[in-house]
């Protein structure tokens, strides 16, 4: 076995997840080096997924095995439960239907061992219906010099591929529980705000994301409702950063409005399409004026306090910045209404493309 520290506990969060978690225990059992101990966090099943879970103790040798159980409260709850579990120094996150490859914890941890990393992420591979195909956070977290603006801008570290140490998850707050879709992400931000926390992105795909059928139309639109307040939440602090600046602040609000208008298509949901593009100048105008707020301390969520605001986490506007933004969307409101009698055409035409 390689010579590291094995000072890691495993967070698996789980909810009706009695077809998947055995495998996901097994992925663990199978790494080249075992951590200390695997905490799963039953987030209120009614499938039979905690008794599932203990029974493969016996898979993980030494590795201790915590089952616990609690009302559900959603994943961000449930990976916090876990993270206050947690007895190691570092944290490696698996979701309850992912699953790792042999080599990853051994390639997370030798970069915690060369003293370069306090969190750690790599490629993934992503299986629908059988088939795989490579997600590539590497490309994604190389395109700005800073992790923090790489990821505000294209969210491209997946939950199952992240080590981090413990004591930055603690001094980030955790995970907001409030977001039912993006709190992993928004953690992440928190983390690398601060600028003495390195990231670690690596090339080697070590994992698989299972991406399981459900409905598209209201997955989207959740996923673009809480992705739009992570956007809010920490625009002020792109923005104010050399290499993100308002264009980034754009750049997220036009990403996550155009990736919800080509699921919406694709599944033929034509009605919130047609909302996404219309009200995709709104979406924008009210990320830009969150950079323009001064920025709140965001809540300890481990501590258990909560969002104010519905998650946005600012406090106080530039007033005279917001004033002109006013006047930037009264004036654009008023061009809009010179096209009243052609929009009900322009809906038609844009439903009848797709």
């Amino acid at each position: 076995m390689p010579d590291l520290n094995l000072d890691v506990t495993v967070i698996i969060p789980a909810y009706q997840a009695a077809d998947t978690i055995e495998r996901a225990i097994m992925s663990v059992a199978a790494q080249s080096v075992l951590p200390r101990e695997v905490v799963v966090v039953d987030d209120g099943s009614t499938d039979g997924t905690d008794n599932l879970a203990r029974a493969m103790s016996t898979e993980l040798g030494n590795t201790s095995l915590t089952v616990i159980r609690q009302e559900n409260a959603g994943p961000g709850a449930a990976r916090n439960k876990g993270v206050l579990t947690a007895k190691s120094r570092i944290l490696a996150f698996l979701d309850a239907d992912d699953e790792w490859l042999p080599e990853h914890l051994e390639a997370s941890l030798r970069h915690f061992e060369a003293g370069t990393a306090d969190m750690t992420c790599h490629n993934e591979w992503l299986v629908v219906d059988g088939e795989e195909s490579l997600n590539d956070s590497l490309s994604r977290r190389q395109e700005n010099t800073s992790a923090f603006v790489a990821i505000y801008r294209k969210g491209c570290i997946s939950t199952s591929t992240v080590l981090v140490q413990k004591g930055c998850v603690e001094a980030g707050g955790g995970f907001d529980p409030d977001l039912a879709n993006g709190q992993d992400v928004d953690l992440w931000l928190s983390i690398l705000s601060n600028p003495d926390n390195r990231l670690i992105a690596f090339a080697d795909p070590l994992s698989r994301y299972y991406v399981l059928p459900g409905s598209i139309d209201s997955h989207t639109s959740r996923r673009q409702k809480f992705h739009h307040r992570i956007a809010r939440r920490w625009a002020a602090r792109i923005a104010s950063t050399a290499s993100g600046g308002l264009k980034s602040v754009w750049f997220r609000a036009s990403a996550i409005d155009y990736t919800a208008l080509r699921k919406f298509i694709k599944s033929g949901a034509y009605t919130p399409a047609t909302a996404c593009l219309f009200l995709y100048p709104v979406n924008v105008i009210l990320i830009t004026l969150a950079a323009f707020r001064r920025p709140a301390k965001r809540p300890d969520f481990l501590a258990g306090e909560r969002s104010v605001g519905g998650g946005v986490g600012q406090a106080g506007w530039r007033w005279p910045t917001v004033l002109a933004l006013a006047w930037m969307l009264g004036t654009f409101l008023m061009y809009i209404w010179q096209f009243e009698d052609k929009l009900d055409y322009i809906i038609k035409a844009f439903v009848g493309a797709g």
